[in-house]
């Protein structure tokens, strides 16, 4: 395990956890810094990533130990029929992070626009479940 030097990290449970950090690294240029397979050897049960200056963990959905933890709570994204939350990262260029995300698979969720609130903002959706949202400041009037 790396040291921690991030408040909060997220944590995604995902369904392929091998393919998801091939696709992050195309879709959002994460760096891998650590993987740790499973005793079956098929799966993840930990990785991690450097995403956009951040952490982030991972690992493989492990059906088999749910009741051990927590009774099912923790679910992937498709195992839960949703995603339930938005990862959000501030980039130099959101019209350019979008299109970098779809090319590498992600589905668009809200094309980018220029936001009330005074940022180019826009959402995608990675193969995996996971609901992700890119925006940089625009120029002030």
């Amino acid at each position: 395990m790396t040291e921690q030097t991030q408040g909060v990290i997220p944590h995604l449970v995902v369904d392929g956890a091998a393919d998801a950090i091939d696709f992050y690294k195309k879709a959002l240029g994460a760096t891998e810094v650590l993987r740790m397979p499973a005793e079956d050897g098929k799966r993840l049960m930990h990785a991690e990533l450097q995403v956009n200056g951040s952490r982030v963990f991972l690992m493989d959905d492990f059906p088999e130990y749910r009741e051990q933890h927590g009774g099912g709570k923790i679910v992937g994204p498709k195992t839960a029929g949703a995603s339930t939350f938005v990862l959000h990262l501030f980039v130099p260029n959101c019209d350019e992070a979008v299109k970098r995300a779809t090319d590498a698979g992600a589905t668009i969720l809200m094309p980018p626009m220029d936001a009330f609130w005074g940022d180019r903002y826009g959402q995608v959706l990675d193969p995996f479940g996971h609901a992700w949202s890119f925006a940089h400041p625009l120029a002030k009037a």
